[in-house]
């Protein structure tokens, strides 16, 4: 399979000032993987050592000299490094915390070995680190399940993903291309972008093992809430894994997810699992402008899981349901389509940086109103609705034009792409004008260029 993180760390190989990496990502999403590609592509000598496979691993780390430490890694391994030619790839280094702070020496002593590290459950080793983080002396990059357009990739559809790359406005799509990619994207709706779902639907087309594998990755998340054992009970965090689907695209009430347990102990859980990078929260912004995280109001949030195929499997949802259903939109009341949106949004930005979710919301009564994402394009703030229908059905999407005066919209869904001059009046009177940029669910990681090239 072809990852966007191969290229940014093929990039990052031959970068000039060179920095010990971190890979930062959920459980299975690729981290390993792509790491092997990356010395395979450029030939390089990998230097795996896995902590959690091998704990004794970490005694070759004493030394805070890299001389010394490269020593007793060729003593154990039993062969020379030659630095300039190989990698050096510290997995599961969660497992081996403390050996974080010891990337500094190797930035600083031997930047001619390039130094990967990665783990899944990491996120919890940098917020609760005792040790001095090398501040300015590493870099990350943050990894996602596959996006739409590296599942394209995956199935050799090369050529529809350099159509959706080259795409301008100016352009007709043909129907039957827009179908095509519709079709492809409703696929991807229930395969989701797991890379052993991805890899098992391109080689074998067959739903059934797709299905056992995202039973199986479903219940190796289950398994590693056994190591958040001493934070809190495992049965809250099974809770909160359920209530995630079933409260998609919804505000997330803590009290519905087990009436019987304290609201702040379902908080504790689910912020264990945002950790773990299997549910990410979206909290609600003032959206008055930039930084998009500004302004937050954290009493309200949404939550989507980490891969629209896992939630389409606890859901039970199946291919035949959606390739029938034009709209997705109709769907688990929208709430399939907000996931799949919200997950292409975080492919969006350069990977260096983690990804963050925002909507807006007004809650008043009998006057509520709803921006699906709010997000940060160059220096202006850009709503996006994720929607069907004509123009005149998007009351929450007027009022709030009205209200921030921003002179443009996003909305997003299975209609051809298009471009709509607003001119209309919202309920107290008031005028508003706007241009809205409709696109397809296919071009959602088009957006940012679609966007430039309306500026």
């Amino acid at each position: 399979m072809k990852r966007n993180a191969l290229n940014y760390l093929s990039q990052w190989l031959t970068s000039s000032d060179r920095k010990p990496i971190i890979i930062r990502g959920a459980r299975q999403v690729g981290k390993t993987w792509v790491v092997r590609q990356l010395a395979e592509l450029h030939q390089k000598k990998l230097i795996e050592l896995n902590f959690e496979k091998r704990p004794d691993f970490k005694s070759l780390f004493e030394s805070n000299e890299p001389k010394q430490i490269i020593q007793e890694i060729e003593s154990r391994l039993g062969h020379d490094i030659l630095l300039a030619e190989s990698i050096l790839f510290l997995d599961e280094i969660q497992a081996a915390s403390h050996l974080l702070a010891k990337l500094r020496w190797f930035a600083e002593d031997m930047p001619e070995l390039a130094v990967v590290t990665a783990g899944s459950l990491l996120d919890f080793v940098l917020d609760d680190h005792e040790f001095s983080m090398p501040v300015g002396r590493v870099t990350y990059l943050y990894m996602e399940p596959l996006c739409f357009e590296e599942f394209l990739l995956a199935k050799n559809k090369t050529k529809l993903v350099d159509y959706l790359i080259n795409f301008q406005w100016k352009n007709t799509i043909p129907e039957s291309t827009h179908q095509h990619l519709l079709a492809l994207f409703h696929e991807y709706v229930i395969i989701g972008g797991m890379p052993a779902a991805v890899f098992s639907w391109a080689e074998k087309n067959s739903l059934e093992s797709v299905g056992r594998i995202q039973a199986d990755l479903l219940a190796s998340y289950r398994d590693d809430f056994a190591k958040y054992a001493g934070r809190i009970a495992l049965p809250h965090l099974e809770d909160v894994m359920i209530s995630v689907p079933i409260m998609l695209g919804q505000k997330f009430v803590l009290s519905k997810v087990n009436p019987n347990i304290q609201t702040p102990v379902i908080k504790t859980a689910l912020l264990l699992i945002e950790k773990a990078r299997i549910a990410h929260i979206l909290y609600a912004t003032a959206a008055n402008g930039i930084p998009v995280g500004a302004e937050t109001n954290k009493k309200f949030f949404k939550v989507n899981l980490v891969d629209v195929g896992l939630v389409s499997s606890l859901l039970g949802l199946k291919l035949n349901q959606i390739r029938e259903q034009v709209d997705l939109n109709l769907i688990n009341k929208g709430s399939i389509s907000e996931q799949v949106v919200g997950q292409l949004l975080r492919c969006i930005d350069p990977q260096y940086i983690d990804p963050a979710l925002y909507y807006w919301v007004r809650e008043k009564q009998n006057a509520n109103a709803e921006i699906d994402f709010i997000i940060q394009h160059n220096t202006d703030l850009v709503p996006i609705e994720v929607k069907s229908g004509s123009t005149g059905t998007m009351k929450s999407l007027h009022y709030f034009m009205s209200e921030k005066k921003l002179p443009r919209a996003v909305r997003i869904n299975a209609d051809f792409p298009s471009v709509t001059m607003i001119n209309t009046k919202i309920q107290n009177g008031s005028n508003v004008q706007y241009q809205l940029l409709s696109l397809p669910f296919y071009l959602t990681q088009q957006i940012h260029r679609l966007l430039e090239e309306k500026n």
